[in-house]
């Protein structure tokens, strides 16, 4: 059972920056999958970025130049470092992966960005 724990989200001004750290509880060599899902309230979650073991990277439309997705396998650590926010990006933050065919997600971590 893998675990995923979230930190780093906060309240920030547009135009600021935050990075979210996501520390998994074994290591992190064996996913070949791991990402971002974002909430709104009344929204359906949504991926915001992913990374493959290869190094390739996905990113949505609405973070792409402004978000970078990273991992360090020897912290077993994924984080997303998000530059010139935007009210817009207010959400729960999701870390996720997939896993010998099960996904994980981590409880969720709180993005605001307001003036």
């Amino acid at each position: 059972q893998v675990q995923l724990v979230e930190s780093g989200g906060g309240l920030v001004q547009p135009g600021g920056s935050l990075r979210l750290s996501c520390v998994a509880s074994e290591s992190i060599f064996r996913m070949r999958i791991m990402g971002w899902y974002r909430q709104s309230p009344g929204k359906q979650r949504e991926l915001v970025a992913r990374i493959f073991d290869d190094g390739s990277l996905i990113y949505a439309d609405s973070v792409k130049g402004r978000y970078a997705i990273s991992r360090n396998t020897a912290k077993n650590t994924l984080y997303l470092q998000m530059d010139r926010l935007k009210p817009e990006d207010t959400a729960v933050y999701y870390c996720h992966t997939l896993l010998d065919g099960r996904d994980y997600w981590g409880q969720g971590t709180q993005v605001t960005v307001s003036s």
